[in-house]
């Protein structure tokens, strides 16, 4: 692979590497289109027509073709300019076939001519990149990565825009199997086509739920649930660096998820909370599901502790004051059960061909993730 201004070059062993390679450049972040390329030396102007007269002759060996010949000239040493070659290519492909002609505005066929200062790339066909940001020009957040259609959509919206993803991922044993686990470790490293390695943060947290569950109204319970969930996931988001946190949450989509319930879930935070699909609707947010193959996963019907513990009549309007207020009824174990929850992090180092755990449930806290990986 090699890099220059705009471009980065990359061989193939042999033919049978092309698809593959072009696969994975699809899944990386940064790249507006792929271009398979005919390359050559610095060579004089009539060297360079009868080479590129030859490259569409053989790319277009069958039908008639209007085309437009696009030079790009970096290499202000090289002795015609721009228009002066696309007139020099246009020529010579027109002397050599009658199948082709010229047309400026809607042609069939765009030959793009890259001289460049070491090199001189010709292509026609350019296959579209994910666009974006490279991933980690733009910081690193933690999602809060459930089983279902949205939270990992979020994820690789907010990693487009070059931010690296850590995950947390609520477990709540014996109510959600290891099949629950396995689904959202599955989401992760389809998620990691695109993002790389994600370091998942596995956190038990049935005993918060059960004490929240006896302690305050059910009807608040999903909203009091998802504040501890974000101040876990904060205190893990600072412990690695994280600059904020991501969620999958669209205005109104279920109860939790109205602007007042979001207001009252959100005031906990400090660190910023993205939720890049706060406009979306569910069909839309499908439709990226299924773009980058996480879809087929997230319908699998293995619960979360999400829907384990949903109240039968969850309160949409939730008025912060009175949710502080019945959250003053866990004062006497919650700090304990926060750290106990802490302390079984399990956190599994996942890519796009799997997971490995790093730390096992009970080892100490590191105190810093980038330490330990360093």
């Amino acid at each position: 692979m090699v890099r220059t201004y705009g471009r980065v070059y990359v061989e193939c062993q042999s033919d049978y590497d092309y698809e593959e390679v072009t696969e994975a450049l699809q899944c990386v972040f940064g790249i507006s289109g792929i271009c398979p390329v005919k390359e050559t030396g610095i060579v004089s102007p009539e060297e360079l027509a009868a080479t590129v007269t030859q490259f569409v002759l053989d790319e277009y060996p069958d039908g008639t073709h209007t085309f437009k010949m696009h030079t790009r000239r970096s290499n202000k040493n090289y002795p015609l300019d721009s228009q002066e070659m696309n007139a020099e290519l246009g020529h010579a492909l027109l002397e050599a076939s009658d199948r082709f002609r010229v047309d400026v505005h809607t042609p069939e066929i765009m030959v793009t001519v890259e001289i460049r200062e070491d090199r001189i790339c010709m292509y026609s066909h350019v296959i579209p990149g994910p666009g974006g940001l490279p991933v980690g020009v733009g910081g690193k957040s933690m999602l809060l990565l459930s089983g279902g259609i949205d939270s990992p959509v979020a994820g690789y919206m907010i990693a487009k825009r070059g931010v690296k993803i850590d995950a947390v991922y609520f477990n709540a044993p014996p109510y959600t199997s290891e099949r629950a686990l396995q689904k959202v470790i599955d989401l992760a490293s389809q998620i990691a086509r695109y993002t790389g390695t994600i370091w998942l943060h596995n956190i038990n947290f049935t005993d918060i739920q059960l004490y929240i569950y006896e302690k305050c109204p059910h009807e608040e319970l999903t909203i009091i649930m998802r504040r501890y969930m974000m101040r876990i996931a904060e205190y893990l988001a600072r412990q690695n660096e994280c600059l904020g946190l991501i969620t999958g949450e669209s205005i109104g989509q279920v109860a939790s998820q109205t602007l007042t319930a979001l207001g009252v879930t959100g005031e906990v935070c400090t660190l910023p909370v993205f939720r890049p699909l706060i406009g979306f609707d569910k069909e839309e947010i499908v439709t990226v599901s299924k773009k980058i193959g996480t879809f087929e996963t997230s319908i699998l019907p293995y619960e979360d502790c999400c829907t384990i513990f949903v109240a039968k009549h969850p309160v949409t309007r939730p008025r912060l004051d009175v949710i502080k207020r019945h959250e003053e009824n866990l004062a006497d174990k919650i700090d304990e059960l926060f750290e106990e929850a802490i302390r079984t992090d399990e956190i599994l180092i996942v890519d796009k061909n799997g997971s490995r755990v790093v730390k096992h449930r009970e080892d100490p806290m590191p105190g810093s993730m980038e330490q330990e990986n360093g």
